[in-house]
């Protein structure tokens, strides 16, 4: 599905958002130098390429699951980002498509993936995103609740909640969408 292709509900769904990075509400962190706001995060969300290295283990092991400095953050307001790793860096093998798909209305539909060691649902991507996010084409992001990751050598915190799959790194101020009470985030 092309972004020329977007439906009529995912286009409805797009205009309800009220938190759009444009004002960081009274409730948001303010960040110290050096740190990023989530809160001055857009909406729609953003794709920016990132450089750090970036790896993900099978948790609780040494076994790579990925490895790349050629990876993509999704930025998007009230989130932690996301980090989506190109598929030629990560180790195919281990992962097995799982049942069942999600719709997001900012990237399009999403193929999950499972590890064995890991839940059936550990891994995504968007074959066919929408044309906002061409960029994460061919590339898997990763729960971190699932896996050990690492950016730029610093442990990742899963994003709270079990449905996001943001990856809270020590630059990033919050509050994160996640917790009970976030979801009109």
């Amino acid at each position: 599905m092309s972004g020329e292709e977007i439906p009529a509900w995912v286009k409805c769904a797009r205009e309800g958002w009220t938190h759009t990075g444009k004002n960081r509400p009274p409730f948001a962190e303010v960040p110290e130098d050096g740190k990023e706001s989530v809160w001055d995060y857009p909406r729609p969300p953003l794709a920016v390429e990132d450089a750090r290295h970036v790896v993900v283990k099978l948790k609780g092991t040494d076994t790579i699951v990925a490895d790349s400095t050629i990876t993509v953050r999704i930025l998007e307001t009230s989130h932690p980002p996301t980090f989506y790793i190109p598929k030629k860096d990560v180790n195919m093998e281990l992962l097995k498509i799982a049942a069942g798909s999600s719709m997001c209305e900012w990237k399009g539909q999403a193929t999950y993936y499972g590890v064995e060691s890991s839940a059936p649902r550990s891994c995504w991507s968007y074959d066919s995103p929408f044309s906002e996010m061409t960029l994460i084409k061919d590339h898997i992001s990763f729960y971190p609740s699932q896996f050990d990751c690492t950016v730029g050598g610093e442990k990742v915190t899963p994003q709270p909640g079990g449905f996001y799959g943001g990856w809270i790194t020590p630059e990033l101020a919050g509050p994160f969408k996640g917790d009970a009470g976030t979801s009109g985030w």
